[in-house]
């Protein structure tokens, strides 16, 4: 069976989120391939220390069509990078992440992913072992959580219907977006394929010239309206992270809060860089944590020790 590999889109302002991430990956995740960040090629310096037997570093250019292009550094708009093609207008590298996410699960030689953003950490041991190939994986599907007033998420629900050819579903509708998200690459070239049938375009321009689209949504419902691709996956309401997608900064009390509030079988937390929250702060509070798991620890493995045969 094929080893789960790891994905993780990122760039220069988000270096230090990302060594926390690939320091946490190296202590607690278990049984999987290869780790690839997934760079813009201007970044791939400040990345290239991170490359060793299991961890790669991929510049984006590998996985975007010629057409496509970066502007230079000094043309942005709110500090963002900007690619630009004569097939479609400008778009963001928020944009160009999500498109070298599914090329990079379509092309690369593993046939199971676990997608990771910068902002992940682990902090309690994962094994990926029963995610391999030919198992089934799971599928993060929050039912009726996309409503009127979620503008984008309300969009993106109806572009990724308008790409796969399929009549928009009423609001409330699914929503397939969070952490630590597992795809099959069959799955995901088949719904690559769909869009390109449908818009009768490469699936990447075709993404391009609709702009407002979600990766997960776009694969969370090609395989709720998919048999076939439907049965490699096991609905899930939640992934195994807790997550901050709130705008105030976090202090690192209120992190410790955050991680001792996590359910048993978490894995990982993620605080939306957006925030604002040091990355310093939170690496103390991981390391906090981390000790006060082994203080709970130790008295319960000595009463265990103590205890009669």
């Amino acid at each position: 069976m094929n080893p789960v590999a790891l994905l993780t889109p990122t760039y220069g302002r988000d270096l230090e989120l990302c060594t926390l991430l690939c320091e946490s990956i190296d202590l607690h995740l278990k049984s999987f391939s290869k780790h690839y960040l997934l760079v813009p090629d201007c970044d791939l310096s400040l990345f290239a220390h991170f490359e060793s037997e299991r961890r790669i570093v991929l510049p984006a250019s590998k996985f975007l069509p010629k057409w496509l292009r970066p502007l230079p550094r000094a043309i942005q708009r709110k500090r963002r990078q900007f690619w630009w093609s004569f097939r479609a207008k400008p778009v963001s590298g928020w944009h160009v992440q999500q498109l070298v996410k599914i090329a990079a699960a379509i092309s690369l030689p593993h046939q199971r992913y676990c997608i990771l953003d910068s902002d992940v950490v682990f902090f309690r041991d994962f094994d990926l072992s029963r995610f391999r190939y030919p198992n089934s994986i799971p599928l993060l599907n929050m039912r009726d959580e996309v409503t009127q007033d979620q503008f984008h998420h309300a969009r993106w629900v109806a572009t990724s219907h308008e790409l796969l050819g399929l009549p928009a579903p009423p609001l409330p509708a699914s929503d397939f977006i969070g952490h630590i998200v597992f795809w099959d690459q069959q799955t995901t070239q088949a719904m690559a394929k769909r869009i390109e049938t449908v818009t009768k375009l490469n699936w990447i321009e075709a993404l391009c010239r609709i702009r407002e689209f979600s990766e997960y949504m776009l694969y969370g419902y090609f395989v709720e309206n998919d048999a076939g691709f439907s049965a490699r996956h096991t609905r899930t309401a939640r992934t195994q992270c807790v997550s901050y997608w709130d705008q105030p900064k976090l202090s690192r009390s209120q992190l410790n809060q955050l991680l001792r509030g996590a359910d048993t079988d978490d894995v990982a937390f993620s605080v939306a860089s957006f925030s604002g929250t040091p990355v310093e702060t939170i690496r103390a509070a991981v390391e906090e944590h981390a000790a006060f798991r082994a203080s709970v620890a130790l008295p319960r493995e000595a009463a265990e020790l103590a205890a009669p045969c």
